[in-house]
């Protein structure tokens, strides 16, 4: 998919806009989003192997350039399968260094907008599985939870986002001194990441679910005349999020003189090797890919203690 490389490359070329690209597609009669980071191309139905004892949502597994990965029935796992036989469609994405193909029934064309115009979903059944919605005209995009798709799928992920490598009781006190604030839109990993830090012994977490409500929060806090690190050591972000994206929301931070220090480590499904360019541009202390809540925890020992 041409037009797709193109556009990511574009995006990829500026750094902290506030920006993103979709591809859009349908399921069914609504449409959906998928951000362009994540998406290695489109590609025709191909020959599917089907594998025993998988799970409900996976069809089976395709090869791709040598690359063996699974190809998850997007229908199925929104509960419009009725209208499968029209899928013609698949989306080969990357996240968490994990290749997989989602099955959809048409892709559309590629939109760029602003985090901004993104809205949190309202509260329905099932809207754990979207993170946000994009209103275009009279036509709405939802935005998919495509990382909690793939943890209910691989338990893999969960395993190791909730895995604590071994502390010493005195690490763990020097943990307890230590106020940190967590950006991530996704409530199921908000949850898992905050249990797994208070694990830890960094017991002083403070979460919110956007990067605004993270960049409010630290604004507040750089306009006391208090140093910022007596009443933050650290911010975990991740990249993407409604109203304001965590490259955005670094970029506010190393921008304003009274926060200009504050370690910031962006821990995110994204980190690939042009998005840790993108990320160490623009003055991240750490990237690390989601799950890795280890080499997470080593990272924030090293800025903090």
């Amino acid at each position: 998919m041409g037009e797709a490389a193109n556009a990511k490359k574009g995006i990829l070329l500026e750094t902290g806009t506030n920006e993103f690209e979709i591809v859009e597609f349908t399921v069914g009669k609504v449409n959906y989003g998928i951000n362009v980071a994540k998406v290695r191309e489109v590609i025709n139905l191909v020959p599917i192997t089907q594998m025993p004892n998988s799970h409900p949502y996976v069809d089976g597994i395709f090869t791709l350039r040598g690359r063996v990965m699974p190809l998850v029935n997007l229908p199925r796992c929104l509960g419009t399968e009725d209208l499968e036989s029209s899928t013609k469609n698949i989306i080969v994405s990357e996240l968490n260094n994990y290749f997989i193909g989602f099955l959809v029934n048409e892709v559309s064309r590629i939109h760029r907008v602003s985090w901004s115009v993104m809205e949190p979903p309202p509260n329905v059944t099932n809207s754990d599985m979207v993170v946000g919605i994009i209103k275009m005209g009279e036509k709405m995009v939802i935005l998919l939870d495509f990382e909690k798709i793939v943890a209910d799928i691989n338990p893999q992920i969960n395993i190791k986002l909730t895995t604590v490598p071994k502390s010493s009781d005195e690490l763990k006190e020097q943990r307890k001194t230590k106020n940190i604030i967590v950006a991530e839109d996704s409530k199921m990993l908000r949850d898992l990441l905050v249990e797994t830090l208070h694990e830890s012994g960094y017991i002083n977490i403070t979460a919110y679910n956007n990067g605004k409500d993270a960049w409010d929060a630290l604004a507040v806090l750089a306009e006391s005349e208090a140093p910022i690190e007596e009443s933050v050591n650290l911010l975990i972000t991740d990249i993407e999020m409604p109203q304001m994206d965590g490259h955005h929301l670094l970029k506010r931070v190393r921008e304003d003189r009274a926060l200009a220090k504050l370690p910031v480590i962006i821990f995110s499904s994204l980190i690939n090797e042009e998005m840790r360019r993108k990320g160490e541009a623009i003055g991240a202390d750490g990237q690390v890919s989601k799950p890795e809540i280890a080499q997470l925890i080593g990272l924030l020992d090293e800025k903090c203690l």
